[in-house]
C-alpha cells in the first residue's frame, strides 16, 4: 500500500483520462525487417500510471542505456519513485499476468532538495564542469537553489519503437503531475514549493554526428539525439552545450549529452511544438 500515491490517484486519474490515448495499439514501425511474428506485442494496451517500487527494475534498465546515468541507475530509480508527487510511468494492463514492463517514464527532480544525494550531485556536478564559461555563471544560479523558483532534472527514458502519440503523452502527464502537485502535494507547502519548478535541465543521450571524424570538425559537427523530443525541447531551450559522455566497453559510436537549460515558459512551448 502506497499511501501517498493512493489520494492522489483518484484526482490523477480523473485528469488523465481526458487526454490520456489508452488503448492505442502500439506500432512495430523500427521493425520493419524483422520478419519474426510478434502477436503479443501488436495489441499491447498503454496505461500511464504513478511510480511505484514494482516498476524499478524496468526503470533502471532504462536509465542504464544513457551513459550519464548508468553509473547512478539504482539510485535515480529509488529516487523516482521516492519522488512519487511527480513522475509518470508506461504499462500495460496486464495486471494479471503481473506485468510490470516499463516502456517509458518520466520524472523530474528537484536539484537543491536532493542536492546531497549522490546521483544527484554527480549530475549537477557534470553539467557545471563541462558547461562554456560564459554560461557557468548563469547555470550556477539555476542549480543553485537561490532563484525564486526551484530547477528541476528533467529524467525522461523510453523503449525505441514507441508510437510517437504515446511519447507526447508521457510529456503530458509530467506537466499534468507538476501542476497538480503544486496545488495539492501531501508534504504541505513546503513541498508543493519544491515542486514548482521555474527551470529545468535536461541532459539528453546524443552520438556524435557521423562526419565527426577529426578534432576539428567535431566542434563545428552537431549531435544526433537519441530522442526527437530532446530535440524539440532543445529548440525552447535557453541555451544547450554538448559534451563527451563517458565511453563504455562496446561502443561503437562516440557518444555524446547534450545539456539543455529551460525555463517553464520555455518548456511549455516546447510541450506546443510535440503536440
Amino acid at each position: 500500500g502506497k499511501a501517498k500515491g493512493g489520494a492522489k490517484k483518484v484526482e490523477k486519474g480523473k485528469k488523465k483520462k481526458k487526454n490520456k490515448p489508452k488503448g492505442k495499439p502500439k506500432k512495430d514501425d523500427d521493425d520493419d525487417d524483422d520478419d519474426e511474428p510478434g502477436p503479443e506485442v501488436i495489441n499491447v494496451e498503454f496505461t500511464f500510471c504513478d511510480m511505484d517500487e514494482k516498476y524499478f527494475h524496468g526503470i533502471r534498465t532504462l536509465l542504464l542505456t544513457d551513459p550519464m546515468t548508468a553509473p547512478h541507475a539504482s539510485a535515480l530509480a529509488d529516487l523516482m519513485i521516492e519522488n512519487v508527487s511527480v513522475g509518470t510511468v508506461i504499462s500495460t494492463e496486464n495486471v494479471d499476468e503481473g506485468d510490470e514492463t516499463v516502456y517509458g517514464f518520466a520524472s523530474v527532480l528537484n536539484v537543491t532538495t536532493h542536492g546531497d544525494r549522490p546521483c544527484v550531485k554527480a549530475l549537477r556536478d557534470a553539467c557545471l564542469e563541462r558547461c562554456p564559461r560564459d554560461r557557468r555563471e548563469e547555470l550556477d544560479t539555476v542549480l543553485s537553489g537561490r532563484t525564486k523558483r526551484p530547477a528541476g532534472l528533467y529524467l525522461h527514458g523510453r523503449m525505441i519503437n514507441l508510437p510517437l502519440e504515446i511519447t507526447e503523452t508521457l510529456h503530458e502527464q509530467l506537466v499534468l503531475d507538476m501542476d497538480w502537485a503544486v496545488k495539492n502535494a501531501e508534504g504541505g507547502k513546503e513541498e508543493r514549493k519544491s515542486l514548482d519548478f521555474g527551470a529545468f535541465v535536461r541532459m539528453a543521450p546524443c552520438v556524435a554526428a557521423a562526419s565527426a571524424v577529426s578534432a576539428e570538425s567535431r566542434s563545428s559537427s552537431p549531435a544526433v539525439y537519441k530522442h526527437f523530443d530532446d530535440e524539440v525541447f532543445a529548440g525552447r531551450a535557453e541555451f544547450v552545450y554538448e559534451f563527451d559522455a563517458p565511453r563504455r566497453p562496446g561502443d561503437e559510436e562516440r557518444k555524446v549529452c547534450a545539456v539543455s537549460v529551460m525555463t517553464k515558459t520555455g518548456h511549455r512551448e516546447g510541450m506546443k511544438d510535440l503536440a
